[in-house]
């Protein structure tokens, strides 16, 4: 797979990802998250997605068990979204360099889309 197509395939992962967390996952431990980036391995079988997540380590430990809970929907939904051969396994990490800024960027950008929360 070429750079290009690796590029697309991680953002397209990203922006379905972010979706079905912040807006589709009805588990209150998850709300508030946004993902930040997803990283895909050489070989596209694993991707780990970076997550914005509260400074509280209590709310961080709680949104992980229910991200790690819900893998499984997760990647049944992408599999349906998104037509790859093989969806890869999600592994989950915190991103605690992102502010509050990169959240109203996001939620502006989905305004735009017209796609806005419920």
């Amino acid at each position: 797979m070429d750079s290009h197509r690796s590029e697309r395939v991680t953002e397209a992962l990203r922006e379905e990802l972010d979706e079905l967390i912040g807006y589709e996952m009805s588990d209150p431990r998850v709300s508030g998250l946004t993902v930040t980036e997803v990283l895909l391995s050489p070989d596209k079988k694993k991707a780990q997605v970076r997550l914005a997540m509260p400074p509280d380590e209590a709310a961080r430990e709680q949104a992980f068990e229910a991200l790690d809970h819900a893998r499984g929907f997760l990647k049944r939904e992408l599999a349906l979204r998104l037509q790859l051969f093989r969806v890869p396994e999600l592994y989950f990490a915190a991103d605690m360099s992102v502010g509050l800024t990169s959240r109203m960027e996001h939620l502006l950008k989905r305004v735009k889309k017209g796609r806005p929360r419920e």
